[in-house]
């Protein structure tokens, strides 16, 4: 018998690429394979050179070849993978921190200036409003001259947005725009979750002023505490940010990091609108606690004022019950009524007097 054992590729291939593409000048992107982009790799000198302590070198750029044209690769692999980290090892000359930072596993948002060249942290979103509380997944990202190398353990949407983008013909000239075409697909996203947040508040903030019957408590806690998440791990570093744009890579050019400063700006009007959005979701809150409240204290006014009301009859029930000798008006044909009478008044009293107090509130 025959067994068809199957390598397991968790969607990538025998190295664990995800995808890969060859950008040229004024040129769509290229599908490219482990094995053409090893030998792209081997044949331009032109990405950092690292020294032995593992910095990149500042030296000034080699001179471009005319074969290179403008060149520069995106690969994109799968953690998951057990050969993907062996194949960057064996022929990216990347710097070590970019290693440590995968095995630190460190999911705070930021870009900052590395050895030359850009590592950045960023962070997408799956989220579903049926599902929550929302899952996180984390895209390590290294950018220099001529590649952009990105590593994940989870799918992530904008990957799959900018991927989308590459193979729909969009033309990429640095990978710094690669780069910021991520961030804004990262912000578009988050600008989708802040839209249907939106409107789900919309929905129970209506249902609460309509003065409706209403269950939903629960959700809006559960929607506030993955809007306070996604804010605290989307929002990036300011100082890395700061640092970055004062003093940016060299061969960054100056149109890349006025856009870089676009998107961080819009990232940053985003974030505002979630912090927003998760205020106004703590004051409803506290609308309908408040609202709680005060039915919870009519409530109990409501059970008060029976209990005094029916306090006179329960006095004088009390006493007349007991089989002691001087009982008033035992004798008397009329003493029923006489009781009834002095019932009545006293519960119509203390009526009167618990009434006046409701309408005083």
């Amino acid at each position: 018998m025959t067994l068809n054992v199957a390598p397991v590729t968790y969607g990538a291939d025998r190295s664990g690429l995800v995808c890969g593409f060859r950008f040229s000048a004024g040129q769509p992107g290229v599908p490219i394979d482990t094995d053409n982009a090893a030998r792209w790799l081997a044949g331009n000198s032109h990405w950092p050179a690292q020294t032995e302590t593992g910095a990149a070198s500042h030296a000034a750029p080699p001179q471009r070849s005319p074969a290179d044209n403008g060149e520069f690769l995106w690969l994109h692999f799968n953690l998951a993978h057990v050969s993907s980290e062996k194949w960057m090892r064996a022929h990216l000359d990347l710097p070590e921190s970019f290693f440590e930072a995968l095995r630190e596993g460190s999911h705070s948002t930021r870009i900052e200036h590395q050895h030359g060249a850009l590592l950045a942290v960023v962070n997408d979103v799956m989220f579903d409003f049926e599902q929550t509380p929302s899952d996180i997944a984390t895209l390590w990202v290294y950018t220099h001259q001529r590649i952009m190398i990105t590593a994940r353990l989870k799918q992530l949407r904008s990957v799959d947005r900018l991927r989308a983008s590459v193979r729909e013909g969009e033309i990429f000239d640095t990978p710094a725009e690669l780069l910021i075409h991520l961030l804004r697909d990262q912000a578009d996203l988050l600008v989708t979750i802040v839209r249907r947040s939106s409107t789900e508040v919309d929905r129970i903030e209506d249902q609460f002023l309509s003065r409706r019957h209403f269950d939903s408590r629960r959700d809006l806690g559960a929607m506030r505490r993955v809007l306070v998440r996604l804010q605290r791990l989307l929002a990036p570093e300011p100082g890395s940010i700061f640092r970055l744009l004062v003093r940016p890579p060299r061969w960054l050019s100056a149109h890349d990091v006025q856009s870089l400063r676009d998107s961080t700006e819009e990232f940053s009007l985003v974030l505002g609108d979630l912090s927003g959005l998760a205020e106004r979701i703590k004051l409803l809150q506290e609308e309908i606690a408040a609202r709680l409240t005060e039915q919870s204290n009519r409530t109990l006014f409501t059970l008060t004022l029976v209990t005094v009301l029916a306090l006179p009859i329960n006095i004088i029930a009390g006493l007349f019950g007991m089989n002691v000798g001087g009982i008033p008006l035992a004798e008397n044909r009329h003493g029923f009524w006489v009781m009834v009478l002095m019932v009545v008044s006293f519960t119509a009293l203390a009526g009167w007097w618990g009434f006046r107090r409701r309408a005083g509130r």
